[in-house]
């Protein structure tokens, strides 16, 4: 905490922590978490922003649902937000999208930089200022196009029968050629938000004419909505099927962690699927 208190003291003009961090093994989902917590402790009116990274749904360690639930419990009380990447999603674009046919943690890696840059490469742009609003847990990063044989966004009125991911806040960022012609009405369609919130206060769009990598044009949408409710709701199940075994339970109270401490989290992390899907 001393080095981190150094490094914010050189800075001009502070705003916040990204944090990049692992959810299924203990170290970067225990450390992780820690830091974070610590962060919030000194640092309470500053931005903590987590990137964690979603194991795979086929288990990478065996007390992997267990981390996490732990790990996206304490997250919740002490993150401003989670951007979330998907082990399993990331590896179908590396083998669907890039025709990897044996894929490394380097191709991973390589499309994990490339979606952290597409969003966080500063928009020198005059149409709007680089800024975030504090948002709760489930930020999300997929596109989801509508169902083959329907008209486009921006020509129809969506119904919630169509399977969309009911919205908090979507944010789409557009760069290099012709940004300020794009058409970005459709994201505004008040069926895609939940019906406390007028897209106004849930849309926000940035523009700006510099390029991201060597792309004539990109667009980015980083999504709060309920994508999340179905993988977070699998992996607090599987935790649930072995915590009511208490198989592997010795692995964290020899270490101090209480059978309570997984029940809280248990708690939270239901409250959370539960706000979602009441969306």
């Amino acid at each position: 905490m001393d080095l981190i208190r150094k490094e914010v003291e050189k800075c001009d003009s502070f705003s916040g922590f990204f944090i990049i961090m692992s959810m299924a093994g203990g170290t970067g989902s225990g450390i992780g978490a820690f830091v974070t917590q610590n962060l919030q402790d000194q640092y309470s009116n500053s931005l903590k922003m987590n990137q964690i990274i979603w194991p795979y749904g086929t288990g990478e360690v065996i007390v992997q649902n267990y981390n996490s639930i732990l790990t996206l419990s304490h997250l919740y009380r002490s993150s401003d937000a989670l951007l979330v990447h998907e082990n399993d999603a990331v590896h179908k674009i590396c083998a669907k999208l890039m025709n990897i046919k044996q894929i490394s943690f380097s191709d991973i890696n390589q499309v994990l930089a490339h979606q952290l840059g597409s969003v966080f490469q500063p928009t020198y742009s005059a149409e709007s200022s680089f800024h975030y609003r504090r948002n709760p847990l489930g930020i999300d990063w997929h596109v989801r196009p509508p169902l083959s044989g329907l008209p486009s966004l921006g020509k129809m009125s969506l119904n919630k029968d169509l399977h969309f991911n009911t919205s908090i806040a979507n944010l789409v960022i557009l760069r290099g050629k012709d940004v300020q012609s794009a058409d970005v009405e459709g994201f505004k369609d008040p069926a895609l938000y939940t019906s406390w919130l007028e897209p106004v206060n849930a849309f926000n769009v940035w523009k700006t004419q510099r390029a991201f990598s060597k792309y004539e044009k990109s667009a980015v949408l980083v999504s709060n909505s309920q994508f999340l409710v179905k993988p977070l709701d699998m992996i607090v199940g599987k935790a649930w099927n072995m915590f009511a075994s208490k198989a592997y339970i010795h692995q964290y109270t020899k270490f101090g962690i209480e059978e309570e401490d997984f029940l809280d989290s248990f708690t939270s992390l239901e409250q959370v699927v539960a706000s979602y899907c009441n969306l």
